[in-house]
């Protein structure tokens, strides 16, 4: 049985929802992927950097700095994704609050995407300059470079450039003709069961 108050969701917002579901499952299996990428690169950096002018000291530090670091990356994804999964709930069910959130958090993450896009190019064009004291940091930055699987930095790069289209395209299909007038119809009224009036007293 259908009611006339109830109106059709768009077919814009099904797909932003969508969108945002896929989104968020990537998220979390990044964040998931990037530990148990960690623990084989650590051992390849280790193994590579034996082969080094640098200290264990240096070693370590450096270990130290990619294990925070990564572990940090995952923390920030899987927040995101769960975060997008929540939207994605409440952008389905017609909330405004969920709409307007879901632009906030677009916004936020096309300027982290582009960020982490510009820094690795950065990274990628100009070399770092290290003066001979620090010889042995210099050897261990190649080695870390090699210690990673050949898949992840181009996956990590592909991932931040679909990052960025990804809020684009969920932003714009929110603020099309029929979202926005789907989000701003009246709250459908609550149905009650019509019963006989009841007998009269006798």
């Amino acid at each position: 049985m259908s009611y006339p108050d109830r109106v059709r969701r768009p077919a814009v917002v099904t797909a932003a929802v969508v969108l945002l579901v896929a989104m968020a499952a990537v998220a979390v299996a990044y964040a998931v992927t990037s530990v148990f990428v960690l623990a084989g690169t650590v051992d390849a950096f280790r193994s590579a950097a034996r082969d080094t002018s640098a200290s264990a000291d240096e070693i370590d530090t450096m270990v130290f700095g990619v294990g925070a670091w990564t572990v940090l990356g995952a923390l920030v994804s899987l927040v995101a994704g769960l975060l997008l999964a929540v939207l994605a709930v409440g952008v389905g069910a017609g909330r405004s609050g969920a709409r307007v959130g879901t632009w906030v958090v677009a916004g936020l993450g096309m300027l982290a995407g582009c960020c982490g896009l510009a820094g690795l190019a950065v990274q990628r064009a100009t070399p770092l300059e290290l003066d001979e004291n620090e010889r042995g940091v210099a050897e261990l930055l190649a080695r870390l470079d090699d210690a990673y699987p050949g898949w992840w930095i181009p996956l990590g790069a592909g991932l931040s450039v679909g990052q960025v289209l990804g809020y684009l395209v969920v932003a714009v299909l929110l603020a099309l003709p029929a979202a926005s007038a789907w989000f701003r119809r009246p709250a459908p009224a609550p149905y009650a069961p019509a019963y006989p009036p009841p007998y009269p007293p006798r």
